[in-house]
């Protein structure tokens, strides 16, 4: 973290976090003005830059305040120790503003319609690019006619790279027809079979795999067991089907290239582009400026590449290339399916005596900066193409991948968790909002239920018995059950109310939700009761906000959202008929923060799985049907009942 200060008393902070609508930049200046003793409006947070800015990686993990906030505590404590800022001598008249919901410095250009987002920018001179990518990691192109566009007013020129093709135009709507009468002469040849649509999802388990034991505490009983609970649950294949496309700038000078991105983490494409473009990092800037949001990795990096690779034939001049929602569609990264395998041991008195977790996944990562070759797709489709790098899970230490959330929560005699990551070579899989943790917390917050139900228990006492070693996570659960009337409750015909709760990634903010749920010709969400512990908050509403945002977007999850691909692969579902949940379909949200001077923890995943496992067992408590295949769709409501009635 830098810090710079002005002569006027006002200070600068230079971070390399980035704005991704989640108010980040509101809360650091809040945290600095805090620690320097200065007004909040005297801290400007800069944009995160390459050229000026520290390497904090990627901006995920909801780990901006709890990191990059402690951090920059630390930097101003020093400033003032070493003399390097004194503050103002009215600095005991200024209020603290840790706690108090500031407005966000981000919102009102955006709510006013000012240029605010990468496809606002419009520097002098500047081209439009459009890219056509593959249909498929592994296709080939047999054949293609840039010259169909030869002649084209405003056409600066039409290429072929390997597999890719490009072009470069005065105006974006010619680019985007050029880039289209290009595209309509290509053929394409894959090589990998494909059967069907059903290949990504039902088949993870026979595709090859390498399993490892990821976490085990005791050993299963030899003896005792009176019973063993078995389900299994699964997650689809999920799009992040952002509402605006991936865009990016870039420009060559002189053997130096300057990268507008909306990316994650632009120390990490700095360093891929200098591999792809056989340039040190030093000549590459990348500099941050806001798109329309993420919720993990989308085509933010890859656009960046396409931008440079255009910008090559652009005499100097600066590149914008915007891809189309097509593009986003279907040649960004998805949120990997899953499948996850519950065993409980109880004895002859009902209680637990040694837990199993598998699961099965691809890779949750395949960000950029992670390694040898670059992680960028026009990298790999160049005449002088990469090799792809394969999608990873990252370490538990940092938060892992597939396995996030797999480790119990609960006090348990023993358990054992064991991850089998798998090899698909389709689709192209990598980081979705909370990873692992959305299937894993689904499938365990529901497994609970069903014991509880098996031993004659009312889920939250079962869960209290077994949250005596974590005040914290039991002091959320019971918030959120009184908050919503858990116990004097009325039964509906139809209504049902579930609950659940989960510590993100064992190490984050502590959640609990409980949904009620109306089930007729499909499922509804009436409403979901939240409770969170997040330490400090350092803006409340911004941690409401991004609690309720992500409770919204795992509703549509639950209810809605699976991707399917056509018979030679691809996705086949256009943007616009994606199934996401409507306006008029979103739930009501009461979000209830427990109050804390901890050190502040971050929001803005912890509420993913907790809301999409409360729907699940909220589901079973109105139509006593448990569903374990998301989403919950009513195909997927009749198939439990068929496979039930079987």
């Amino acid at each position: 973290m830098r810090l710079a200060f002005n002569d006027d008393g006002s200070v600068q902070v230079r971070t390399g976090k980035v704005e991704l609508g989640q108010g980040i930049l509101t809360a650091l200046a809040q945290i600095a003005a805090d620690e320097l003793g200065v007004a909040a409006e005297q801290v400007q947070v800069l944009a995160a830059d390459t050229l000026h800015g520290p390497d904090e990686g990627v901006t995920s993990g909801s780990l901006s305040v709890q990191d990059a906030g402690a951090a920059l505590r630390q930097a101003c404590v020093q400033a003032r120790a070493s003399g390097a800022f004194r503050p103002p001598a009215s600095a005991a008249d200024v209020p603290r503003t840790c706690g108090q919901s500031l407005p966000r410095a981000d919102l009102p250009a955006k709510l006013a319609g000012r240029p605010s987002y990468i496809h606002d920018l419009a520097p002098q001179g500047l081209l439009h690019g459009r890219v056509l990518h593959p249909p498929r990691l592994d296709s080939r192109l047999v054949d293609a006619d840039t010259s169909v566009v030869s002649g084209m007013p405003g056409l600066i020129g039409a290429w072929r790279d390997g597999q890719l093709l490009g072009v470069l135009c005065d105006r974006s709507a010619s680019a985007d027809r050029a880039i289209g009468l290009v595209g309509g002469t290509a053929r394409w040849r894959s090589t990998t079979p494909w059967s069907d649509e059903r290949d990504a999802l039902d088949r993870l388990q026979q595709l090859a795999s390498t399993a490892r034991v990821v976490d085990e505490r005791g050993t299963r009983p030899g003896s005792g067991v009176a019973r063993t609970l078995k389900a299994r649950y699964h997650k689809p294949w999920i799009a992040h089907a952002s509402i605006a496309p991936s865009c990016a700038l870039a420009q060559w000078d002189a053997g130096r290239l300057h990268v507008w991105s909306h990316s994650q983490g632009i120390f990490n494409l700095r360093r891929d582009l200098a591999l792809a473009f056989a340039v040190p990092p030093e000549a590459v800037r990348v500099q941050h400026v806001q798109g329309a949001g993420c919720y993990g990795h989308n085509g933010a990096d890859d656009v960046a590449f396409d931008a440079a690779w255009l910008a090559r034939k652009a005499q100097g001049r600066p590149v914008r290339v915007l891809w189309s929602r097509a593009d986003e569609f279907t040649r960004a990264p998805l949120g990997p399916a899953m499948v996850v395998e519950l065993e409980a041991d109880l004895d002859d008195r009902n209680q637990l005596l040694h837990w199993r977790h598998q699961l099965w996944s691809t890779g949750h990562s395949q960000r950029p900066g992670r390694s040898a070759a670059p992680a960028l797709l026009g990298s790999w489709q160049t005449e002088q193409a990469f090799e792809p790098t394969p999608a990873i899970n990252m370490p538990l230490s940092v938060g892992g991948g597939a396995e996030r959330n797999a480790i119990p929560g609960y006090d348990f005699a023993g358990h054992q968790v064991l991850g089998h990551h798998v090899t698909a070579p389709l689709p192209r899989s990598s980081a979705l909002r909370s990873l692992g943790a959305f299937a894993n917390v689904f499938a365990a917050e529901c497994f609970v239920d069903e014991i509880a139900l098996a031993v004659g228990d009312d889920p939250l006492a079962w869960r209290r018995r077994h949250l005596g070693h974590d005040p914290r996570a039991l002091a959320v659960l019971e918030l959120a059950a009184a908050r919503a009337g858990w116990p004097t409750r009325p039964r509906v015909e139809g209504v049902g109310a579930g609950l659940a709760v989960a510590r993100y990634k064992g190490t984050g903010a502590w959640c609990a939700v409980v949904a009620e749920v109306e089930a007729g010709t499909s499922l509804r969400v009436r409403r979901l009761t939240i409770t969170v512990d997040v330490g400090l908050a350092i803006n409340p509403d911004g941690v409401r906000a991004q609690i309720e945002g992500g409770a919204i977007q795992a509703t549509s999850w639950a209810l809605k959202e699976s991707v399917r691909f056509d018979a030679d692969g691809i996705v086949s579902d256009a943007w616009e008929r994606y199934p996401i949940l409507r306006f008029s379909e979103v739930p009501a949200v009461d979000v209830h923060l427990v109050p804390s001077d901890a050190p502040s923890l971050g929001a803005g995943e912890a509420s993913l799985g907790p809301t999409a496992a409360a729907i699940g067992n909220a589901l079973f408590d109105a139509l006593e049907l448990r569903v374990r295949e998301l989403p919950l769709t009513p195909q997927c409501i009749v198939a439990a009942i068929d496979g039930a009635s079987a």
